[in-house]
Parts: structure tokens; C-alpha cells; sequence
């Protein structure tokens, strides 16, 4: 079953509700960043970074620096921006965006499921990463960010919060990225009615925040050992959506180098393993194994071979793991994606024009536009314990920080 946990949301009072919430911090460019820093002293960015304005700064990902995050979380709570809930409740939070609707529960989601493997995962995790984001969250105890999870369709589900949502949203309010945004409080039996219909999943699924995720579990672990715990480490915050409602969108490369090569070459050794077709138009493929390639302002289809497609390995068959196989490595000497200075990556998200410009600019000489992943393709990796090549999927929603915080330490 999928267990969730009502818990005891620290949320903002709803006057300044749209004031404080707001994207993760690395989500802004630094002048947007520092602009809204400047102009609103309620963002939940304040938190984030404590030390804005001063002179004297402590170092980046410190135990020094946590625990001005942690002052100045507190500071918030002090003055009334934050509040607590008296009773633990589900929460039910939609966004509205032009051509899509996510309405899910945010939750605990449990960490035991989370090791038993009944939250599955297909992303693998830094362990440099997941030790500064446990230590991060011992010492500011909370979490404002929540783990992306889904689930298959549920009618129950789905009727259970079309029935919830017939009332005036808690929290109503709209983004600059023209997203509405809207909060529920459920009462005790809709938290209960809710409760009973995840009892009947069996998995869920992490669409987004494998490192958030894992550093959870690791917290709770060392907290176990260490006869330290205050409880709510059992479980961790999570926004849980139908899987159908899900937008996955491809993440596109961009390529620095030719690999010392001309690219009559490239286009010979391509058409190896791929069907090349030059094209008049810019524009994304239109099915899965065909790819759209930007060569030194030239636009290309590759459509792959059959012999290159390995229907049979969950992995093999996905068409980022068949760019890197066939081209990226073997042609374009890019081994590794995860350290390689010499590619770079671009959301689905992002108009291809942006992906021209960059082109056209003469720093990327070659750029390679994908098809995008299907859930059930993740799924399978997932149902299989495998790993999805980096920069596989861009998956929205993409949640806002400090709408609901969950307490750690208690």
C-alpha cells in the first residue's frame, strides 16, 4: 500500500501567501534573484539566503550557513509570516498553467517505503550531494521543497478530490509565469477519505527530487542510530499527482565541440547508424527514435536504424541512451554527461528558438533536439532497479518553495 502522513504544515498567513512562496532559489538568474531579494522582505528567498545585503558572508553549504537559514526561518515564525497548523492534515495543492492542470496531496511520504522499494526510483543520487543535503536538514529542520511522486490513475482518487476542490481553495493566487496556484486544507475525514484511497496503491513513483528524497531517508537513518529521533523522520514531504497528469518534457543537448572533425565527416559517420534527411525548418521530432539536429546552422532528421534499437533493455531503448551510445561518445567524444565541460543541456520547457540562438551564436557548433520520454518509460526502468542516463526528463510541475514546510523536528 502507499502509505501517507497527514502532518502539521508551517505555511504562510494567507495575506502574504503570494509573497512568500516562491521557486527554488537556483531557479533564478542572479539578477532576477537579487532584485526580488531587494523588493520583498517576506519571499521565502530571504530564508534561503540569510545573508543578503551583508558584507561578511559565510561559506556556500556550511554548517555555518544552515544555521543562519535556520535563524532566519525562525525569524519568519516570530513575526507572524509563517504559522503552524494546530491539527496534522493532508493538504490538496493544484496548479493551473495555460494547457495543463496538476491537482495532488501534498504529504509525508514514508521513508520505509522509500527502502522497501515501494517508492521506486530511477535516477541515481551523489553521495557528495546527499550527505550536504542530510546534513542541511538535521540542522535547519524542515523541508519547504517537496519530492515529486506519482501514482497510476485512481477513480476513487480522482473523485475524492474533484468532491474536495468544490469549495473555495484556503490559498488562491496567481504567479508571473501565469500559474494559478491553490491550497486545501483537509478536514479530518477528508484526510481519512484520502488516507484509504492511497491504501490501495501499491507503488509510487518519483517523477522529480531523487536527492531530496534520498537525503531524507539518510537522515532518518542516522537519527535511528544515533536514539535521536523526534519522529517526523519517518516520512518525508511529498507532493503525490496522478501519473496521466504529469507533462514530461525532453532535456535537449548542446554540443561545444566537433571532436576535431568537419562536419561532411559527422554526417557520414551519423549516417552509420541513422537515417539522415536534411530539413528546410527548424522543429522537434515528432516520434520516438528520431532525433533534429542543428549542424553549424544546418538542420537535419535522424531516424535510428533498427539494429541500433534494443526494445528489450529498458535503458538501451531510450533515445538519450542511444544518442550518447551512437554519437555523443563514439563521434563526439562527450564519455561522461554528468562532467564533460564541453555539453550542455536545455528543458523542452524552453522555446527551440532559444536552443537557435545559442546555435547561432557560434559557442555550440551542434545541437541535438529529442523526443520526449513516456511515463511508462520510466516506469520500466524503475519497475527493473535501473537508472535513467542523466538528463533524461524535464517533469512539471515544478513546485513552489515555503507553501507548505514540513517540521522535521517533531
Amino acid at each position: 500500500m502507499a502509505k501517507i502522513h497527514p502532518f502539521r504544515a508551517i505555511r504562510p498567513i494567507r495575506d502574504k501567501v503570494h509573497l512568500v512562496a516562491a521557486r527554488p532559489f537556483y531557479s533564478y538568474k542572479k539578477n532576477v534573484l537579487e532584485a526580488k531579494l531587494e523588493d520583498n522582505p517576506f519571499t521565502f528567498l530571504h530564508i534561503i539566503n540569510p545573508e543578503f545585503g551583508n558584507t561578511a558572508t559565510t561559506k556556500g553549504n556550511t554548517v555555518g550557513r544552515f544555521e543562519l537559514v535556520s535563524k532566519r526561518y525562525e525569524e519568519f515564525i516570530e513575526k507572524g509570516i509563517l504559522i503552524q497548523d494546530e491539527s496534522p492534515s493532508l493538504y490538496i495543492y493544484r496548479q493551473s498553467k495555460p494547457g495543463h492542470v496538476f491537482t495532488g496531496i501534498v504529504c509525508g511520504a514514508s521513508v520505509d517505503e522509500y527502502i522497501n522499494d515501494s517508492i521506486k526510483k530511477h535516477e541515481a543520487t551523489l553521495t557528495s550531494r546527499e550527505e550536504m543535503f542530510t546534513e542541511y536538514l538535521d540542522v535547519v529542520g524542515y523541508n519547504a521543497e517537496p519530492v515529486l511522486l506519482a501514482h497510476k490513475s485512481s477513480k476513487e482518487i480522482e473523485n475524492s478530490l474533484n468532491l474536495i476542490t468544490t469549495v473555495r481553495a484556503e490559498y488562491e493566487f496567481t504567479t508571473t509565469d501565469l500559474a494559478t496556484h491553490e491550497l486545501w486544507k483537509l478536514s479530518p475525514s477528508e484526510t481519512e477519505l484520502i488516507t484509504v484511497a492511497f491504501d490501495n496503491l501499491s507503488e509510487l513513483y518519483i517523477a522529480d527530487g531523487h536527492h531530496r528524497s534520498a537525503s531524507s531517508v539518510r537522515l532518518s537513518e542516522q537519527r535511528k542510530e544515533l536514539g535521536s529521533e523526534f519522529g517526523n523522520e519517518k516520512a518525508f514531504l511529498a507532493y503525490i499527482i496522478d501519473e496521466s497528469q504529469l507533462d514530461i518534457l525532453e532535456f535537449n543537448r548542446l554540443v561545444k565541440t566537433l571532436n576535431g572533425l568537419s562536419s561532411e565527416k559527422i554526417l557520414e559517420l551519423i549516417s552509420e547508424k541513422f537515417e539522415v534527411k536534411k530539413t528546410p525548418k527548424k522543429h522537434k521530432p515528432a516520434a520516438n527514435h528520431e532525433f533534429c539536429m542543428c549542424l553549424e546552422g544546418e538542420w537535419y532528421e535522424l531516424n535510428c536504424k533498427p539494429e541500433i534499437i534494443d526494445d528489450s533493455h529498458p535503458v538501451h531503448c531510450l533515445d538519450a541512451e542511444i544518442l550518447t551510445n551512437y554519437v555523443l561518445s563514439p563521434i563526439l567524444g562527450i564519455h561522461d554527461l554528468k562532467s564533460d565541460k564541453n555539453i550542455s543541456f536545455m528543458s523542452g520547457a524552453e522555446p527551440i528558438s532559444k536552443l537557435v540562438e545559442k546555435v547561432d551564436s557560434g559557442k555550440y557548433p551542434i545541437a541535438f533536439v529529442l523526443y520526449p520520454a513516456t511515463m511508462d518509460q520510466v516506469k520500466r526502468v524503475a519497475d527493473n532497479q535501473m537508472i535513467m542516463p542523466p538528463k533524461s526528463t524535464w517533469v512539471e510541475p515544478k513546485l513552489r518553495s515555503g507553501l507548505t514546510i514540513y517540521n522535521i523536528n517533531e
